[in-house]
């Protein structure tokens, strides 16, 4: 399902759905795994079964002003940490045909997200919210 984001739904927070295409890959090729290396198969069983919990609570809110992280717990959202667009650098999303990592770089630390959250909708809301056009973002490809 594609989505497009316009510059007008900008204004209000997009809250990217999630997606547990990574997390199920790691679970599903841990089981023939356990059979041969049991303890690298629990490992990567275990690691898939984090980013599943990951995906089924944490949601991504695009604002006008931050990239927000938000833990959903019962019937609230607290959030976690907010990404002002003014300190960001550049980001990039890895792996077109099977996105799998979000970078993002700002002033002061760079970031790598594991792809939990619809790929296609994350891509509208950067393109919105932070153009590779940006003059922030062409400076520090330069650096």
């Amino acid at each position: 399902m594609k989505t497009n984001v316009t510059a007008e739904a900008a204004s209000s927070p997009q809250i990217l759905a999630p997606s547990f295409g990574i997390p199920l890959v790691l679970i599903i090729s841990s089981i023939p795994l356990v059979l041969y290396q049991k303890w690298l198969g629990l490992a990567i069983a275990l690691f898939g079964g984090f980013l599943l919990f990951q995906a089924l609570t944490l949601r991504l809110h695009f604002t006008t002003q931050a990239l927000d992280i938000y833990r959903a717990t019962h019937q609230k959202q607290t959030l976690i940490r907010s990404f002002p667009y003014q300190d960001w650098l550049n980001w990039e999303i890895y792996s077109p045909v099977f996105p799998v990592l979000f970078y993002f770089r700002e002033i002061k630390s760079i970031h790598f997200l594991p792809i939990l959250f619809n790929a296609q909708e994350l891509q509208s809301c950067l393109e919105i919210h932070f153009p590779k056009s940006n003059p922030k973002s062409t400076k520090a490809e330069a650096e």
